[in-house]
C-alpha cells in the first residue's frame, strides 16, 4: 500500500483550510504577471517592526542568545508583560502566571489541551476567527458556535450564555477586539458575562490580541473584572511582531504548572531571539511610535467605514478595533467566495469571504482589512464601486 491509500486522521477532514489562502495565492500570481493587486484580505500591519525591536533582535543574536530559554520564557520579558498590564490598564499581575507562547496560536494551542476533554464544547461567537474552532477539533472537542449579530455588537453576551450552557460546555470564548468585525466587549459586559460563566463552573477564555488597536475607546483587558479568566495575547498586531512568532498567556495560577509542563512537551519554548526583541516593544519610544501607528489605522477606518456603506455595504455596529470592517453583501451576492474571486480577477482588490469565519451569513458578508495605506484603500474604493456597478 502506498501512502496516498492511507487514511489519515479524521481530525484532518473537519479542519477547513482558510478560504482566503486560495485567493491570496492567485493575487500574488496575479501581481507576479504584473497586475497591481491591493491586498485587503491579510490580517497583518503593513508596517514593518519598530527599529527599537530589530535592533533589539540583532543585539539577541550578537550576544549568542540562540539558546533554548525556559518554556515559560524568560523572566526579563514575563516581567516586562507584567509592568505593560499595570502600565497600560491599570491591573497588577503576577509573572508567574504569566506564560511566552510561540504566537497567539502556541497560547490556544496549550489551552486548547489544558480544558478540552472530547466532546466537550466551548461556547465562542459565529463569526470567529477560525482557528478558534479548529483547535478544538484538533483536540477532539467542539467549537458551539452562537449565531450573533448587531444586536449584540457580534458578540456573546451573558444572555447567550445563560441560553446556551450545555452539559457539553466546558468554557466560553470572547475576541476583542473581534476578527473578523472589530466590535469590543466593554468592561460591564466582560463582568456579566464573567459572572454567567462562573455560575456554569465554567471556564473564560478571552482572545485579547488585538488589544491595544482601539479607536475612540480605551483599550482594556478581562483581567480588570476577572483574575481567572484565561487571556491570549500576542506581539503581532499592535506590536507590529507578526513574523517573529510571539505571544503570551496569562492564566490562574493553580493552572501554571499544567500549561508549562505542556509546554515543556509541546513546544520547549518560544523563540529565543524574538523574545529578546520584545523587551524593546515596551520602551517609551516604541510606545509612541505605536501609538503613531494606531492613530493611522484610525484615519484609515474612518475613511474606509463611510465608503463602504456609500457603496451599499451593510455594516450596522462601527468597529472600534482591530483593522477590519465585516461588512453584509446580501444584495450582491449568495456566494461571497466567488464575489471575491471576482473581485480579485477582474479589478485586483483581494479581499476575504465571510466563509472563513462561520456558518451565519457567511455566504453574504466579506471582511476588508484596512492595513493598506490610505491611498490605497481610495483606489480600493475606486474599483470595488467599478465592479458593483458593473453587475448592477
Amino acid at each position: 500500500m502506498s501512502l496516498s491509500d492511507f487514511q489519515w486522521a479524521n481530525r484532518v477532514a473537519d479542519i477547513a483550510p482558510f478560504h482566503v489562502m486560495a485567493l491570496l495565492a492567485r493575487a500574488r500570481q496575479l501581481q507576479a504577471e504584473g497586475r497591481d493587486v491591493i491586498h485587503m484580505e491579510i490580517g497583518e500591519p503593513d508596517f514593518t517592526s519598530p527599529p527599537q525591536v530589530i535592533e533589539a533582535g540583532h543585539q539577541a543574536l550578537r550576544d549568542g542568545h540562540t539558546g533554548y530559554t525556559p518554556a515559560a520564557g524568560i523572566p526579563e520579558l514575563r516581567e516586562a508583560i507584567a509592568r505593560h498590564y499595570q502600565t497600560a490598564y491599570g491591573v497588577n499581575v503576577d509573572p508567574a502566571r504569566i506564560l511566552v507562547t510561540p504566537g497567539a496560536s502556541g497560547a490556544l494551542l496549550l489551552l486548547a489541551a489544558l480544558l478540552v476533554n472530547p466532546g466537550d464544547q466551548v461556547m465562542m461567537a459565529d463569526p470567529t476567527y477560525p482557528c478558534n474552532r479548529n483547535f478544538m477539533r484538533l483536540f477532539e472537542g467542539q467549537s458551539q458556535l452562537i449565531p450573533v449579530g448587531a444586536d449584540s455588537h457580534f458578540q456573546l453576551s451573558a444572555q447567550h450564555i445563560e441560553q446556551h450552557w450545555t452539559d457539553k460546555t466546558r468554557a466560553a470564548m470572547l475576541a476583542t477586539p473581534s476578527n473578523p468585525t472589530g466590535t469590543l466587549v466593554n468592561l460591564e459586559q466582560l463582568a456579566e458575562i464573567s459572572q454567567a460563566v462562573s455560575a456554569k463552573n465554567g471556564a473564560l477564555i478571552c482572545d485579547e490580541i488585538y488589544q491595544g488597536l482601539t479607536y475612540g475607546v480605551e483599550a482594556q483587558t478581562a483581567l480588570a473584572v476577572n483574575d481567572d479568566a484565561f487571556v491570549i495575547n500576542s506581539f503581532s498586531k499592535y506590536f507590529g511582531m507578526t513574523g517573529w512568532r510571539l505571544g503570551w498567556l496569562v492564566a490562574p495560577e493553580c493552572a501554571m504548572p499544567e500549561l508549562e509542563k505542556l509546554a515543556q512537551n509541546v513546544f520547549l519554548s518560544a523563540t529565543t531571539p524574538s523574545q529578546y526583541a520584545a523587551l524593546a516593544a515596551f520602551q517609551p519610544d516604541t510606545i509612541a511610535l505605536l501609538e503613531e501607528r494606531r492613530a493611522e489605522f484610525a484615519r484609515r477606518r474612518d475613511y474606509l467605514l463611510p465608503a463602504l456603506r456609500e457603496l451599499g455595504m451593510s455594516i450596522p455596529v462601527t468597529p472600534e478595533g482591530a483593522f477590519y470592517i465585516y461588512a453584509g453583501i446580501d444584495h450582491l451576492t449568495d456566494d461571497s467566495f466567488q464575489w471575491c474571486q471576482d473581485l480579485l480577477e477582474e479589478e485586483g482588490v483581494a479581499t476575504t469571504p465571510g466563509l472563513d469565519f462561520g456558518i451565519e451569513g457567511a455566504r453574504t458578508t466579506v471582511r476588508f482589512a484596512y492595513a493598506a495605506s490610505i491611498d490605497k484603500l481610495e483606489e480600493a474604493v475606486t474599483r470595488i464601486g467599478r465592479f458593483i456597478q458593473k453587475r448592477a
